[in-house]
Formats: C-alpha cells, structure tokens, sequence
C-alpha cells in the first residue's frame, strides 16, 4: 500500500517561467523549490549562454535579470519542448540572434505552430521544415492580434513574450483556456498585460519587470503520479504537500474525483497569484469517465496516468479530442496502447484518443517508454498492480521531470 506524505519539487511550467521572467527583471530574483528536472536545466543552461547571470545560493537560485546577449554556439534544449517554444518568443523578442538545437525527441517535434505566428510579426527564421535545428535572426517585430487554432499554453506564451519586443499590441485569442501561469506572474510583476474571455493581451516592455523572490509551487502534473498510486493500491492514503491548484492545471483530480477515488483538499491558501493546497488521497473503486476535447486542455499531461487508472476502473472509459498526445515527446497515444495492449489491457487506439474497457488484471511486460518521462512514470504506477514484474527499456528518462520518482515511490510503498 501506499501510505504517507510528500513534497514535491517546484512546478515545471511555473519553474521555467520564472526563470525567464527573472531575466527580464532589473536587479535579482530569488527563486526557491525549482523543478529538478532536466528540462529546467536545460532552459537555466540557454539564458546562461544568452549572457543571463544565474547562480546557485544555497537551495535557492540568484537571477540577475540584464542585458541579452546573442549565444557563441548554439541552445541546446534538449528533450524540453517548453524550453525551445517559450524561449523562441523571449529571444525574438529581445532582438537576439540563436540557433536553436535538441535531442532527437525534440528534433522531431512540430514547431510552425510558433514559427508562424512569430513570422506574422516579422521574424526572420529558418528551420528544417518546422522542426529543430532553428535559427532565428534580429528583426523588427509588430504586434499582431493572433487566433490561435490550438489551446496550448506554449504558443500563447511564445507570442506574448515576442510581443514585448514588438511594436503595438500583441493579442492572443485560444479556442479554450489553457494554462494561464504567463498572464498571472507577468501582471504580478509589472506587465502591461490584460485578459478578456479567451484574449489576452500584452504591450510592449518599456521597462524592465520588478525582481521578485518565489517559492515554486509543487508540480500537481508530478503528484498526479502519486495520487493515482493511492487511488489503486488497495488501502492506501498518500497526503500531497504544497501543490499547486491553478484551476487550469487541475483538471487531473477532477477527473479522479468524478472516476470515485477519494480525495479531500485538507488546506489551501493563495500566494503570488496562484492557489496552492494539501491534498489527502486514499482508495476506493473506480468508475469510467469520459473525456471530450474541452478536458484535454487542463488534463493533457496527465493521460498516460488516466489511461493506467481506466484499466482498474468499471466500465468505458473514452478519451477524445486528445490528437495533441501525437506531438508531445513521442506519440503518447500510441505510446499508450501499444505498452497497456502488452500488458493485457483491453484497449482501443482512436486517431484522437483511445477507450478502455476495466476492470482488467494487468500483467507483467516489457515496456517501451519512447524515451518519455511520463510513459516511464505511468507504467511504473502499473507494476504496482500487475501480476508480474513491469520492466522499461529506459526508466532513467524520469529525471526529465522527477529525478526522484523512483526513490520517492519505493519510501511511500510500505
């Protein structure tokens, strides 16, 4: 059973922000309890060489915020999709020339959903047919009002931070809410930035943003690992410390809630603009639920965890209007199926998603992570029910996200 309390490192979103934010702001940032993962570091690494100064003090880390410097050698984003799309925004908009490289992950993932709107405002680029390595060029950009075909926190983000160095107003409208962390922190800390509906819009930054000093939040999309731990090991109760609770990012527990888990948020409390909580879960029976395209949006990093939770759930459970899982840092969706058909789920692979039929007793299998952290991390969640050993081909991707997964798993697992 799973049994006891954690903290977790800092949000990844929330962490990578900060991060660039804190370069933008005149004098020092202190941020504490950031992410620990690679993708952090890579995006920490990609300021440094643009000649950002970021220092350790402790468990804390020092941003001066100054001037932007264009990198010797090319920004190595490795596996981080965030890192490459936000940072595409930030250094256009500073003016900076960078070429921009990754791992073979990152090297085949789509990437006109940034440039194109960026091109709209006039940034020259050239790129191997959308995808990395890319290479930007010092332009003159004009703010644009951009409908974005596509809710993805990661485009909003880009085009607004582009819309700081750009001439104008810089609009961005989403077909539906995502993730919201960009507006709330850049208006905490002196953006002129306003949202209306589902537009949000930005002016440019003729002032350096104030310095700030943050505890990171912990990563609710890291504690979904764990809370769907305790919702299917029998007997179980796991209390998740300092998460965060954005209502964009919490879409998860809802999910688990309405599936029948039982769940009780025990404090909460608001700091720099974002809710925060601790969350009791324990045991109790699963039901399915159905996912539409207005779920996937606050839910879409947790459906590799869903789809392990369907398997011990009663009944259809339908996920749809997820084709965004096909360009994350591999194809999730198939990535999904074809490991829960290895180990014995009754699962049907949909063009947008997939159904799972459950209960089902899972079996031990060798599983192919595609070099994903949350692949990784989901079929790890698997084993702990399955009848037989669930092994990966490459389990030390975790550290993408959670380098403590694994030993936080086995202290938690009495």
């Amino acid at each position: 059973m799973i049994k006891g309390k954690i903290t977790f490192p800092g949000d990844k979103s929330i962490s990578h922000r900060s991060l660039m934010f804190a370069a933008l702001a005149e004098g020092e940032s202190r941020i504490s309890n950031l992410s620990t993962g690679t993708d952090v570091q890579s995006t920490r690494e990609c300021l440094e060489a643009c000649g950002i100064d970021i220092r350790d003090d402790g468990d804390d880390v020092v941003v001066t915020g100054g001037k932007f410097a264009d990198p010797k050698q090319p920004l190595d984003c490795g596996n981080s999709g965030t890192s490459t799309r936000l940072l595409l925004g930030l250094l256009a908009g500073q003016g900076v020339n960078a070429t921009f490289i990754g791992d073979e992950s990152l090297s085949s993932r789509p990437m006109n959903r940034i440039l194109d709107p960026l091109s709209q405002m006039g940034l020259k680029s050239k790129s191997n047919n959308g995808k990395l390595p890319i290479t930007i060029y010092k332009s003159d950009l004009t703010g644009i009002e951009y409908d974005s075909p596509v809710a993805s926190a990661q485009v909003k983000s880009a085009v607004l931070l582009a819309g700081f160095g750009a001439s104008g107003e810089t609009s961005v409208t989403e077909p539906i809410l995502s993730r919201d962390h960009t507006e709330k922190m850049l208006k905490g800390l002196g953006g002129n930035i306003s949202t209306h509906g589902l537009t949000t819009t930005i002016s440019p930054l003729t002032s350096p943003l104030l310095s700030f000093d943050l505890t990171v939040p912990g990563d609710p999309s890291t504690a979904a690992f764990f809370a769907a731990a305790s919702s299917i090991v029998p007997n179980s109760e796991i209390i998740l410390n300092r998460v965060l609770r954005n209502p964009t990012r919490i879409g998860f527990y809802g999910a688990l809630q309405k599936m029948g888990a039982g769940m009780d948020c025990q404090e909460q409390w608001e700091d720099a603009g974002e809710t925060i909580g601790n969350l009791k879960v324990f045991q109790q029976p699963l039901n399915a639920i159905t996912i539409t395209k207005d779920d996937v949006p606050g839910l879409v990093d947790e459906l590799p965890i869903i789809a392990i939770l369907a398997t011990q759930a009663k009944g259809k459970t339908e996920v749809r209007g997820a084709e965004e899982l096909r360009v994350k840092e591999c194809d999730r969706i198939h990535a999904i199926c074809k490991n829960l058909k290895i180990i014995g789920a009754n699962i049907e692979e949909l063009e947008d998603g997939f159904i799972i039929h459950g209960p089902t007793q899972l079996k031990g299998g060798e599983i192919e992570t595609f070099h994903d952290h949350r692949i990784a991390m989901a079929f790890t969640i698997a084993g702990l029910v399955s009848d037989g050993d669930i092994i990966l081909d490459y389990p030390e991707c975790a550290s993408i996200s959670y380098p403590e997964f694994y030993d936080e798993l086995e202290r938690l697992n009495q």
